[in-house]
């Protein structure tokens, strides 16, 4: 039979887990605020434009990548919504398997919120400059307006992803600590 001293060698410090909990919930604060404002920036993003004569509108839309980003960016709250619940309902929780699930959320919200940015950074990249091999061209030239709330809306994610990136680590190293 285990000693009250054992045990709490298993028992993480009061201190520790109140950090551990006020850095989780501030963070996923900050996360889902900005993935909330990046997916509402790109879902308003539109603009029309005269192209030699012709009237022609750049919405988000119009490309399947753009919405990729607008949509994963809005799962990525909603998610992060639903995680901050758990944060709160875990912050008396002592199962170990508890902070490994919280890692697996993080990892894979990291996972998709990356594919997400890289996507729109790709697509945004070919409409400032173009791609002259492939015959593609630069149209941010037309669609200034268009071109500057998309790139808001990618820095922003940006954002949201060096916010999960720092959760995942800090998740990974609580779940680290797990005693098998």
């Amino acid at each position: 039979m285990a000693t009250a001293a054992e045990k709490s060698l298993h028992l993480p410090a009061r201190k520790t887990h109140i950090l551990f909990f006020v850095s989780q919930f501030s963070l996923r604060i900050f996360a889902a605020a900005a993935t909330l404002a990046a997916a509402w920036i790109m879902l308003a993003a539109k603009q029309t434009s005269v192209v030699f004569g012709i009237p022609v509108d750049a919405r988000y839309s119009y490309s399947p990548t753009f919405k990729f980003f607008a949509y994963t960016n809005l799962i990525v709250f909603a998610l992060t919504i639903l995680s901050l619940f758990f944060a709160y309902v875990g912050k008396k929780a002592v199962d170990p398997a508890y902070f490994f699930y919280i890692f697996l959320h993080d990892l894979i919200v990291t996972v998709l919120l990356m594919a997400a940015c890289a996507a729109a950074t790709a697509v945004g990249y070919v409409g400032k400059y173009g791609n002259s091999h492939a015959g593609w061209v630069a149209i941010c030239g037309y669609f200034g307006g268009f071109c500057r709330k998309a790139t808001a809306a990618s820095s922003i994610s940006y954002f949201a992803l060096a916010v999960y990136i720092i959760l995942t680590v800090i998740s990974a190293n609580k779940s680290r600590q797990i005693f098998v």
